[in-house]
């Protein structure tokens, strides 16, 4: 089974529709449950690039303050 990728910061990025913490939508954060393993590795696969987009959009949000 692969775990949740949750880290516990819970925030969703308005612009992006992805969680600030983990990378995933609203959508699959409510179906990893029933997710089989496959639709799971899938996801994770594309966490570390999902996030790079969120944290730079926070970057660049937080110079322009």
């Amino acid at each position: 089974m692969i775990e949740s990728p949750c880290i516990k910061v819970c925030t969703m990025d308005a612009a992006s529709g992805l969680c600030a913490g983990c990378g995933r939508t609203l959508d699959e954060i409510a179906r990893w449950g029933s997710m089989t393993d496959q639709e799971r590795r899938k996801v994770v696969a594309g966490l570390p690039q999902r996030l790079g987009h969120v944290r730079h959009a926070s970057t660049e949000l937080g110079n322009k303050a």
